[in-house]
Order: structure tokens, then C-alpha cells, then sequence
């Protein structure tokens, strides 16, 4: 082998693990690095109505009937939102500080000893860990502050847990599945029914928040990909980027990427729970409506977060 060959392939072989481990030169992730601060205009307070009937669900598109009209958040559940929460839920004492966590009660699940089942007895279990870096929440002087510039970005790591006890809080509840999935995808209306994004069949840089979708957000090379405010993709220009308004048929912003969504429904035999939308961490691939993902409901990750039913 010439020496010439053997750096050229020396350099190749590098090239391939860099790409495959997503490598970059950036340093060492910079948690607190400063974040844009864009205003979406989003309305956090705003519902949606979904009313009952027929809509098709999955990839191999079965039609299926929601026999009750709901509504769902158009929005997902902010940060600045998730701390009035706790501050009222820590004074009434329905969550509890322990260790550096937040803690609730849950009444706990039916156990019937299925294989991989595991048993959930009532009792307290994990809604947020504190000392995680990625938390953007702040406990100081008896209360909790967001980290300035996420206020409205999306609530992310909190548990299945700390995802229900929130809409319990206000007599909300997290969506079922099929709930979510019809909110994503809309009715059963002729040509678009079949819809795999909630705004039609293509998928563009600038519908989304996923991966390598090239955001502002996504620029701050010190720490990757990161949540985009709530709303973000609605047709605004924030500097160079432009977005396209991208909510689902029934008026819903981010039901594809930016945060995993926690769902609702417990199965019999499972200790799973299950999230729906993709997000700022996934392909797009993983942002079409029918794509599931699952996690122990003790999990919490940076880009996961959810929305409330009612």
C-alpha cells in the first residue's frame, strides 16, 4: 500500500466515524448558551375543538370513529406555563420537593403480572429532576422562574407523571392516541384524508423543527438541535429564516416535530407509554402522524414535552 493510499483512506475512515457519530469541532456542549428570543404571537391559551366522527388512522390509513367531541391545546405546554403550575401545585401540596426532584401521587395502574409488566402501586413518583443541565426551570427563594429566553419554548423533561399531573391540575387530561392522531391528520375528507404530515404530503426544512432542519436554533453549534418556541413554523420570517405556516387541519401548531408528545392511554399488560409527533431530534421520516414512540413513564428527555385534552 503506498503511503499516499494509505492517507487518503486513513482520512476516509475518519470522515465516515465523524458522520456516523455526528461528530463536530464545537467543543463541549454549553447547556446555558444563549438562546434567540423570537415572538410567534402564539396564544397559549387557546383550544381547539375536534369534533367526533371519522378519520383515517395509520400508515396503511383504516378508518376509524371518535364517537365524543374534545378539544386539544393548539399549543404545547410552555415552560413559563409549566412553572405557574408548580409554583401553585408546590403551595397547595400537591406535588412535593425530595431530593432535588418534584414528586406527585400517582393511584397507581393494575398489575397482572404479563411478562416485562412492571407493577405501578400508588404512591409518589418523579415529575421533573432539578439538577438535570438540560431542565430550563430555576427554584430560588421558595418558588420556580424560567431561565430567561424559554418562557415560550416547550416544557420538556418531565415524565409521563408530571406530563397528567399537570392537566389533572385543571381538570384536563393528556389525549388518547386516536385523540392525538385525528387532531394531526383532520376529518375524513376526500383527497387529503390521507395526509402523513398534519399540513399535507410533503415535508420541508422550514415546516418543522427536526433534525438538521437548519433553524436558528439549530445554528448554536455548542449543544446541537434545540426546542423552537411554540408556534414557531406559522408563516412568520424570524431574520434570514422564513417558515411556513404549518399547523394541522384543525388549527394545531407543532403536532409534528420540536417535542415528543406524551399520550394518555395506559394498556393493559404494558408499563409503556406512548409519544406522538417526532421531534427537533428525529428525522423527518419520524414527524408523519402514524410514527409511535414508547418510554416507561418514569422518562424524561430534553425533547419530549406534551399538550392537554379536555
Amino acid at each position: 500500500m503506498t503511503r499516499k493510499f494509505a492517507s487518503i483512506r486513513r482520512l476516509l475512515f475518519t470522515t465516515l466515524v465523524m458522520a456516523a457519530l455526528g461528530m463536530c469541532a464545537c467543543g463541549p456542549a454549553d447547556v446555558g448558551a444563549p438562546v434567540p428570543v423570537y415572538d410567534t404571537g402564539a396564544d397559549t391559551t387557546e383550544w381547539a375543538s375536534i369534533p367526533a366522527g371519522e378519520f383515517l388512522e395509520g400508515q396503511h390509513e383504516t378508518a376509524v370513529s371518535i364517537d365524543h367531541d374534545y378539544e386539544m391545546m393548539v399549543f404545547l405546554v410552555t415552560y413559563e406555563q409549566y412553572a405557574a403550575y408548580l409554583n401553585d401545585a408546590l403551595a397547595t401540596g400537591t406535588v412535593r420537593l425530595v431530593d432535588n426532584t418534584i414528586v406527585g401521587h400517582y393511584p397507581g395502574d393494575e398489575f397482572r403480572g404479563a411478562r416485562h409488566e412492571v407493577r405501578i402501586d400508588p404512591g409518589d413518583y418523579l415529575h421533573v429532576a432539578l439538577n438535570d443541565p438540560a431542565l430550563r426551570l430555576e427554584f430560588r427563594e421558595h418558588a420556580f422562574t424560567v431561565t430567561p429566553g424559554w418562557e415560550v419554548h416547550p416544557m420538556t423533561m418531565v415524565t409521563w407523571f408530571g406530563a397528567g399531573a399537570y392537566c389533572d391540575q385543571y381538570d384536563w387530561r393528556l389525549p388518547t392516541e386516536l385523540e392525538w392522531e385525528k387532531a394531526a391528520r383532520g376529518p375524513l375528507d376526500g383527497r387529503e384524508s390521507n395526509r402523513p404530515f398534519p399540513w399535507g404530503s410533503e415535508i420541508a426544512r422550514n415546516n418543522a423543527n427536526y433534525y438538521a432542519s437548519r433553524d436558528p436554533f439549530e445554528s448554536m453549534s455548542s449543544y446541537g438541535s434545540r426546542t423552537t418556541p411554540v408556534g414557531f413554523y406559522n408563516g412568520k420570517i424570524y431574520g434570514a429564516f422564513a417558515t411556513i405556516d404549518s399547523h394541522s387541519p384543525y388549527g394545531l401548531y407543532d403536532m409534528a416535530g420540536n417535542v415528543w408528545q406524551w399520550t394518555g392511554d395506559v394498556h393493559p399488560f404494558e408499563h409503556y407509554r406512548y409519544l406522538r409527533g417526532g421531534s427537533k431530534d428525529t428525522y423527518d421520516m419520524d414527524l408523519r402522524i402514524w410514527v409511535r414512540n414508547s418510554a416507561a413513564p418514569t422518562y424524561a428527555s430534553p425533547g419530549v414535552g406534551f399538550r392537554c385534552a379536555r
